[in-house]
């Protein structure tokens, strides 16, 4: 009997091994190593404007419970991070972009429990969470500058930039809000002029002061150590200034960058605050703007510098105009950034954010024939870059540009100013409200379009700006459930680019850069390389590459269907593909 047994139990642990080998799972293919890979590289960032994404008390302003709200849908469309811009304490003369307190939530947003319930509710949905830090300036009700103009000897007055009105006018300076142009505000109480580089409700807060640079590190810590997890600085290349005000030429406004950006201490500002915060924390960080140059960008972001992350370049966002843009630029552009920042720096990649009007309504073909098609060729082109894109609410779903015809229904004080200078200088006003209808940032700032009943289901009650009337159409519900929608299109790029590290480390290299309308290139990385192809027109277009096969594995069609034959692809309207050649 004991012979028996231990042979029993023998195989009885034979037959154990085995059953559990069979049942282990296949060892996954190692993926191509990437050197100095980053978490913040490899995000994917959808731009949330608080105001107007969703409503959850009726007051007709989105607020931070209506965010809530809409979580799971945000980890649906495969993002990796929300970058919010600004909830704190505001006025709102420049809808959050003027504090008044930086470690305050707007009251209609919502309550710091809120927030805290926002940021807990996206790590459960491994979510990061960047935030806006607006520190080139304040709100004029901030209780900084409330005591910095009391007095000319209240030891708050130099958080800020003043000139003695007894010295004469102070030196000229444009200001790209105010009404006249001009960035110094006379102020009765002190018998002085405050420098505002915006509104003249957003002072200027003088960096070279070093009581100003702790107070803005000991404001970032305040929320790095809530959990966040990055930070966009505001108009940051702006916050260093020459305060000896030396005279620029004539006409300088219209290059006011050349002469704003990059002044000599901001590298020195930089590098202290990343050695007081971001070094001390897992946060990422990217500045709005890239310099003046490409030594500036790579000033700011090369990693032996220790400044930035991440380089928000605006050459390619500031293309499209009013008369329209030629493909051929879009394609230097973006090269040229490209390549300058392939062994070193990161970039963004981006077409549309809060100061921009609508992506397809800029980029592509906002008709009802072709809205559709040119939203997901864009869709495909950002998330298809290297760099980390970056992608605004609505886009996703196509939203289009509003149709205002009135002064009085815009909102934004950038185009209120500007409509009262134009009107000053007796510009052509039919021309002018043209363009402010193709441009104006109310356009990119219009209600979530959630689904077809009043106001787009994103208020009960009336909207801050009226719902698009195509809502009814162009609305996450009715997209929801379409397999050929936008919405789904953007969610399978998504999955694409998380699932696949050559679209996030892979080189790049442009492909015929002559054809007029179709933007081609290849990613690579190991023995990986994936041709995309973008017709830029509403026409169909060819293109001829010797290593095209019909055996190709298409991996991205905006189309049912796709024209290839050997050495030849051809593409309809607005067709974009992507495709494993190796």
């Amino acid at each position: 009997m004991k012979r028996s047994s231990t042979k029993w139990v023998v195989c009885l642990f034979i037959m154990l091994i085995v059953v559990l080998s069979c049942n282990q799972k296949p060892k996954e293919q190692p993926q191509t190593t990437v050197e100095n890979a980053q978490w913040w590289k490899e995000a994917i960032v959808y731009q949330i404007y608080p105001r107007s994404f969703k409503d959850s008390d009726g007051d007709g302003v989105g607020d931070l419970k209506g965010i809530i709200e809409k979580l799971d849908y945000i980890k649906s469309l495969g993002v990796t991070a929300v970058w919010l811009n600004p909830i704190y304490t505001s006025p709102n003369a420049d809808n959050g972009y003027d504090v008044s307190d930086y470690r305050g939530i707007m009251e209609e947003f919502g309550t710091m429990a809120d927030f805290d319930s926002l940021l807990a509710g996206m790590h459960q949905r491994d979510i990061k969470l960047v935030m806006d830090i607006v520190v080139n300036h304040s709100s004029d009700q901030h209780e900084w500058f409330k005591q910095s103009r009391s007095s000319r000897d209240n030891p708050y007055r130099n958080y800020y930039h003043w000139w003695p009105a007894e010295k004469g006018d102070p030196p000229y300076r444009y200001s790209l809000f105010d009404a006249k142009g001009d960035a110094w505000q006379y102020d009765t109480l002190t018998n002085a002029y405050y420098l505002h580089y915006f509104a003249k409700q957003q002072p200027d807060l003088n960096w070279s002061n070093p009581k100003v640079r702790q107070e803005v590190y000991d404001i970032m810590k305040f929320w790095a150590d809530k959990g966040v997890d990055g930070f966009r600085l505001d108009a940051f290349q702006f916050a260093a200034k020459d305060t000896t005000y030396p005279k620029f030429p004539e006409g300088y406004e219209k290059d006011f960058i050349q002469y704003y950006a990059m002044q000599d201490g901001l590298h020195d500002y930089l590098k202290e605050m990343n050695e007081a915060v971001f070094s001390k924390y897992d946060v990422f960080s990217v500045a709005e703007g890239a310099g003046r140059n490409f030594d500036d960008a790579h000033k700011l972001v090369d990693k032996d510098r220790q400044e930035l992350n991440m380089a928000y370049a605006f050459e390619g966002v500031d293309i499209p105009k009013y008369e329209g843009y030629d493909v051929a630029t879009m394609k230097e552009v973006f090269t040229k950034w490209d390549q300058e920042f392939a062994d070193d720096g990161w970039l963004s990649i981006f077409l549309a954010n809060h100061d921009q009007a609508r992506m397809v309504s800029r980029w592509g073909n906002d008709s009802d024939a072709f809205r559709s098609a040119s939203t997901k060729l864009l869709n495909t082109f950002i998330l298809s870059m290297r760099g980390t894109p970056y992608c605004y609410y609505g886009d996703e779903l196509g939203m289009t540009n509003i149709d205002f015809d009135s002064i009085s229904q815009y909102q934004d004080i950038a185009a209120i100013n500007g409509y009262q200078k134009a009107l000053s200088e007796g510009e052509d006003m039919g021309l002018f409200m043209e363009k402010l209808n193709f441009g104006s940032r109310d356009n990119g700032r219009t209600p979530m379009q959630w689904d077809g009943s009043t106001n787009a289901g994103f208020t009960s009650g009336t909207p801050w700006l009226p719902a698009n009337p195509n809502f009814k159409t162009i609305n996450v519900q009715v997209e929801d459930s379409d397999s050929n929608s936008v919405l789904n299109h953007f969610r399978g790029l998504t999955k694409l680019r998380k699932e696949n590290p050559v679209l996030v480390y892979g080189s790049y290299e442009l492909i015929s850069p002559e054809h007029p309308t179709i933007y081609a290139y290849t990613r690579a990385l190991g023995n990986e390389k994936w041709l995309v192809l973008l017709n830029f027109s509403n026409s169909d277009s060819s293109i001829k590459l010797d290593y095209i096969k019909p055996s190709d594995n298409v991996l991205i069609n905006n189309y049912n269907v796709i024209d290839i034959s050997q050495g030849e692809i051809s593409l309809q309207p607005y067709q974009a593909v992507i495709l494993k050649i190796q």
